[in-house]
């Protein structure tokens, strides 16, 4: 990767050296075939020292892999170590930000998911304009894959978290619920917080100007509507326990529904609130993509420079 330039941007993606093939897959490949054969040897093994090559290998691989697929394809020419940046310190600030902001600011309450959404997104925001303030382009496509980078790095870290609460139960480290979470949020990644803030990213650095980010109408918006993705997304969970309380519940369980408490589902209310939950995690991820489609097809080569000259020295 390192053999890339840094020119200035033009309209169309740059182009990758027919000699130097893509690079995402070998690390797709080869980091799964890892992940795989450190679970199957910690299953037989029981060696418990092995469970954190789990949870990093799990938790980073499919978010990693977006980056350096998005890095590849459309922004080589900003060079790894941007990506890299973005990616580890990007995140860090992210996850560490948004556990902060989340303890103080939030407290339980049928609003709580909005407010992680308008704040984790925030600090994602933060987090791209601080790795990236010193980089001189513009334009959508450079956005949203600096946004991705942000978000997949986010996600990492997180998953890396979850994983670990997941591994530990009563009766002690529970591989299988490690296993289990790792595959569920390496599959949904890509349609959270990669997009959430690939979106983000490409509207600000759409309306970046003369070097400097500019909090514009449609940038506000654009993080108002991803943090209600996102509020939408974590709360899905809730929205089907509603959903199926409300459409299928005897009398006896509304009654103890309305003093607080979930009884005991029927069979078909499982499977009524997994297909609830499915569906709209699907709704939220088909919205996102909807979005992000309609913002490349209306992007229109800018004027404007995308990669402002240094500025002059003086004395």
């Amino acid at each position: 990767m390192s053999g890339y330039r840094h020119t200035p941007r033009t309209s169309a993606p740059p182009a990758r050296s027919a000699a130097r093939p893509a690079q995402w897959p070998r690390i797709f490949l080869v980091g799964a075939l890892l992940w795989i054969a450190t679970v199957a040897v910690t299953f037989l093994t029981g060696n418990s020292n092995l469970v954190p090559t789990v949870v990093l290998l799990g938790s980073f691989l499919v978010p990693a892999t977006v980056a350096v697929w998005a890095y590849e394809r459309y922004a080589a020419d900003l060079g790894a170590d941007r990506i890299f940046a973005c990616f580890g310190i990007g995140g860090v600030i992210g996850v560490l930000g948004a556990s902060v902001l989340e303890t103080y600011l939030l407290s339980p309450s049928v609003w709580m998911y909005v407010g992680v959404g308008l704040i984790e997104e925030a600090v994602k925001l933060g987090a791209l304009i601080m790795v990236s303030r010193r980089l001189r382009v513009s334009g959508l496509r450079y956005g949203l894959v600096l946004g991705a980078t942000v978000g997949a790095g986010f996600a990492a870290f997180e998953s890396a978290g979850y994983a670990f609460n997941a591994v530990l139960s009563i009766q002690g480290l529970s591989l299988r619920n490690l296993v289990e979470t790792e595959i569920l949020r390496g599959v949904l990644a890509p349609v959270g917080h990669i997009l959430w803030t690939a979106i983000l990213g490409g509207v600000l650095f759409r309306e970046r100007r003369a070097g400097r980010f500019r909090f514009t109408t449609p940038v506000a918006l654009t993080y108002l509507g991803v943090a209600l993705l996102h509020a939408l997304w974590d709360s899905m969970s809730g929205i089907a326990v509603w959903l199926v309380a409300k459409t299928t519940a005897a009398d006896w369980q509304r009654a103890l529904f309305d003093l607080g408490h979930i009884p005991a589902p029927t069979g078909e209310q499982a499977h009524l609130y997994t297909l609830y939950d499915t569906a709209g995690l699907v709704a939220v991820s088909l919205g996102g993509l909807l979005w992000l489609r309609l913002l490349v097809r209306g992007e229109r080569p800018s004027p404007i420079p995308a990669q402002y000259p240094a500025a002059p020295t003086r004395g």
